[in-house]
């Protein structure tokens, strides 16, 4: 699976770890990321987030 990287802050978003504050699952990859769900540290939008 892929990561992606935020580009307004540089987090990078590993589907291996998900993102349990806001309830993603280990395992998650980003495309089944649900489409309101922004950068835990910036709030940015998916559509600012790149393949590293």
């Amino acid at each position: 699976m892929d990561r992606y990287i935020c580009r307004i802050c540089g987090y990078v978003y590993d589907p291996a770890k998900g993102d349990p504050d806001s309830g993603i699952e280990p395992g998650t990859p980003f495309e089944a990321l649900p489409p309101d769900w922004v950068c835990p540290v910036c709030g940015a939008s998916k559509d600012q987030f790149e393949k590293e």
